[in-house]
């Protein structure tokens, strides 16, 4: 199911970053890259974090993060990003976040089929081990069929 939201070119795995802002920007660039957002959703999911703080760190060492549809996303969609070193984004409970999963959806209900899916997936703790470590985008993509 998740596979239909994401392309090999929206993974990018064990990449260094100096900071979260530049992990959020990483993920959002693949967005846009695979055709799902326009570049000026990327800097609402950078403001969403400075103004609101980071409740998009869902779980320890994992990020979610996304803006409004409102703020230029196209299509339904996701990247995925995996951190060679993790980085803090403020969250007491859950940092540091080594898992970035960037999403998008065009109105308030057509992402919630893959953020159903995705959670589903990501309770699996082996899932989420094999996301943070893997070094094979054909193994994440498979592992999501």
């Amino acid at each position: 199911m998740l596979s239909k939201y994401l392309s090999p070119q929206a993974i990018r795995l064990q990449i260094p970053v100096k900071d979260w802002k530049e992990a959020v920007e990483i993920g959002g660039a693949l967005l846009v890259d695979t055709g799902k957002c326009e570049p000026r959703y990327v800097d609402a999911m950078v403001r969403a974090v400075q103004d609101l703080g980071p409740y998009m760190v869902l779980a320890p060492g994992l990020s979610l993060a996304h803006a409004r549809p409102e703020d230029g996303a196209l299509q339904v969609g996701m990247s995925i990003i995996s951190l060679s070193t993790p980085v803090n984004f403020g969250s007491e409970a859950n940092d540091p976040v080594q898992l970035v999963i960037s999403f998008c959806g065009i109105d308030h209900n057509s992402h919630i089929e893959m953020l159903k899916s995705l959670a589903e997936f990501l309770v699996v703790e082996e899932n989420q081990d094999l996301l943070k470590s893997s070094n094979s985008v054909e193994e994440i993509l498979k592992a999501f069929q």
